[in-house]
């Protein structure tokens, strides 16, 4: 039985049962006497909004932490039938004020807009501030919550953004087609507080567009990680599982922007890197510059736009890849690419262990996995990112 907000070694009382085919889940009604690894929740909003975005604020770290190592271990387990150690998950330096990116619902009427409560996806409570966002993000709420009604009356979600260099953006999403124009105004009403920021417009199943403030060249609904130092050191740790790279070809797939791929050149490899969001790949070609020449002046990465299962046939035959796909794991074409040409080594990172569990089933034909490093990039959530290390048969 699932029963969220509870801790190891609680006592409870539970309502709200519901049983479904495989699992049951309840709701806490009453707190009897507390397990040993319970806390009070560090935001205010975690308890009297019930808020949904965290998971896990009620635990103290080290419970935590334990229980990602469980749920990584579970799923590997259970649904993939593979029995492997799970290494104990890597610390967050700062379990607190880490986001660079937070995503808002916009209430009916531009009330106001904030996150749902748990297990209440129709509803939205007020957001006055979001204690794992980083300290500019909620600077940027500040400035720009009092102007919510210059934001289009069908948008459905505001994020709010600080790239790479702490320059804030805002992405308004909107509903309608037609082209919002009150960018200018949103952007001179935040700038009161927050200085240059950059507004963006998105329709339904459009690009996102500068309509307000600097006219930035950064996409900013290109993926990077919420946690910028977390990413880093996820990605360090993934290089360093490859070994000795000099002189190997290695493919990177889901590149994003290729901070994985510059890496790997430095290192002394080459690369063909795969990334579908051609902005990704655009941004990527820009900002790397000499990160994109091996040592000696060579080309290192070669970038390729669209499909992984689409363009694995077309690539050089790696000496090892890298592949860190979006939560919904790999496609089947993009499991027969890497099976029908199967490399040295294999280093997946994933961010959701049970699409990570399924693909390892699937990659066993060409596969044997020997390792498995949880990392903690989002503190206070029940979300972990899980690193696992593939031989070649």
């Amino acid at each position: 039985m699932f029963v969220p907000r509870t801790a190891p070694g609680d006592l409870v009382a539970i309502d709200r049962r519901k049983d479904h085919r495989r699992h049951s889940r309840a709701r806490l009604a009453r707190l009897i006497e507390p397990g040993a690894g319970r806390v009070e929740p560090g935001c205010s909003h975690y308890t009297a909004d019930d808020c949904g975005g965290c998971q896990f604020q009620h635990l103290d770290l080290p419970t935590q932490l334990s229980a990602k190592r469980s749920i990584v271990g579970d799923a590997v387990t259970r649904l993939a039938r593979i029995e492997a150690p799970v290494a104990p998950v890597e610390a967050a330096p700062e379990p607190w004020g880490y986001r660079t990116r937070v995503t808002l619902t916009v209430a009916p009427g531009r009330r106001h807009a904030g996150f749902h409560p748990l297990d209440q996806p129709n509803r939205v409570f007020e957001l006055e501030h979001c204690a794992i966002a980083q300290a500019g993000v909620m600077k940027l709420w500040d400035a720009m919550r009092p102007h919510l009604r210059l934001i289009p009356a069908t948008a459905r979600t505001v994020m709010l953004r600080l790239d790479r260099e702490g320059r804030p953006h805002v992405v308004v999403r909107d509903q309608a087609t037609q082209v919002w124009d009150r960018g200018p105004a949103l952007a001179a009403a935040i700038a009161e507080r927050v200085p240059h920021p950059s507004i963006w417009w998105q329709p339904p199943e459009g690009a996102a567009r500068v309509t307000g403030g600097g006219r930035d060249p950064f996409p900013a609904t290109v993926f990077e990680q919420v946690h910028p130092v977390m990413g880093d050191r996820v990605r360090a740790w993934a290089v360093e599982q490859l070994g000795e790279i000099s002189g190997r070809h290695i493919w990177d797939l889901f590149a994003g922007i290729g901070e994985t791929s510059e890496r790997l050149v430095a290192c002394g490899a080459t690369v063909e890197s795969v990334e579908l969001d051609r902005r990704a790949v655009e941004l990527g070609e820009r900002r790397a510059g000499v990160a994109t020449q091996r040592p000696g002046g060579e080309a290192g990465i070669r970038r390729y736009t669209g499909r992984v299962e689409d363009l694995a046939g077309r690539l050089r035959r790696p000496d090892a890849v890298i592949a860190n796909p979006p939560r919904g794991g790999l496609e089947i074409g993009a499991v027969e690419a890497l099976i029908a040409r199967p490399a040295r080594r294999l280093i997946y990172v994933s961010c959701d262990p049970a699409t990570l569990a399924r693909d390892l089933s699937r990659l066993d034909a060409a596969y044997r996995l020997t390792r498995l490093q949880p990392f903690d990039m989002f503190p206070q959530t029940a979300h972990v990112e899980t690193v696992a290390v593939l031989e070649g048969k």
